[in-house]
């Protein structure tokens, strides 16, 4: 989706540890001629900028500088991960408000500099902040996309690459729903070099029963939290996921993503935005795909979508 002078340019809201990691993952991948930075924190904002721009040398030109909303004109992407962070002692509900109020001031002011943008939302939590986004936006659905479960697919699929000794190119398995606590790992559908994983697994004489996959589902529930226990943050792979939607988006892929995105009687649900495998190309979200899983697995999808929706009704969205 480059302009028509076919300059390609993207801005990032907020470069905090995961703002500025996916600064560094788009330089390096040479997708764009100009990342503009902007954070509330100007001076962090100025630094991040001159830190990467000095890397100039070992990459394709790009130019890397620091701005304001109104610099965000022009861009293709806008990638969204500034918000707040959960204070101690403060409850989900309390942060989903304070961070609906953040985008309620911002989103409009880049919607205003950068009609034709498609905004990429990371800031957690990214499904109730991709449907805000939406909405103060005033963009068509297809132009406004969450993270979603990008990254809680790449961590399955790494979780089992690991345990079957496989290359995790060779997995295809999604978690869909929530970002967070409701996900739904579709095991139904999992399959490796192409058979079911099952299938896979009897052939290579290795355990994939209920217990392991159970295991697993739990393990990538629970990486966010034990990753912040130990280092204090997420940001390499989130970066990273940043990087491979913004390239589905620039270099028109039509990638399948688990993003999250506006959902219309998908599963039985409606009115949220949730994640499934979708087509991503230069306008956003092309298709939402709609996997053939089975009923205990779509029950758990429509109770995320539920989760989802009370908390954002429980906010004022």
């Amino acid at each position: 989706m480059a302009s028509e002078s076919g300059h390609i340019k993207i801005a990032i809201i907020g470069v905090g540890a995961v703002g500025a990691t996916a600064a560094y993952a788009l330089m390096i991948s040479g997708i764009g001629e100009e990342i503009v930075l902007v954070d509330v924190n100007e001076h962090k904002a100025e630094g991040e900028a001159m830190d990467l721009a000095q890397g100039a040398p070992f990459v394709r030109p790009v130019n890397i500088r620091a701005g304001k909303y109104a610099d965000c004109a022009g861009a293709q992407v806008v990638v969204i991960t500034a918000g707040a962070a959960q204070r101690p002692g403060e409850s989900r509900l309390d942060l989903v408000k304070r961070n609906a109020q953040i985008f309620r001031d911002m989103v409009p002011q880049i919607a205003q500099a950068a009609p034709d943008a498609v905004l990429l939302i990371v800031a957690n939590p990214v499904d109730i902040l991709t449907y805000a986004s939406l909405e103060f936006s005033g963009f068509p659905p297809s132009r406004v996309i969450g993270s979603g479960t990008v990254l809680d697919t790449a961590r399955l699929r790494s979780l089992i690459s690991q345990k079957l000794q496989v290359d995790p190119r060779s997995v295809h398995a999604n978690v869909i729903g929530e970002h967070g606590d409701s996900e739904v790992v579709a095991w139904s559908r999992a399959t490796v070099a192409g058979m079911p994983i099952n299938e896979f697994c009897s052939q290579r004489g290795r355990p994939c029963d209920a217990e392991m996959q159970a295991e697993i589902s739990a393990q990538v529930r629970r990486a966010a939290y034990e990753i912040i226990e130990r280092k204090g943050a997420t940001f390499y792979a989130i970066g990273l996921s940043i990087r491979q939607i913004v390239e589905a988006i620039l270099r028109n892929q039509n990638t399948v993503l688990s993003v999250s995105t506006l959902l219309t009687g998908q599963l039985g649900v409606s009115g949220v935005c949730l994640s499934l495998p979708a087509i991503v190309c230069r306008d956003g979200v092309e298709a939402v795909l709609v996997p053939g899983i089975n009923d205990e697995e779509a029950e758990a999808f429509r109770r995320s979508g539920q989760v989802v929706r009370d908390t954002a009704t429980a906010a004022g969205l």
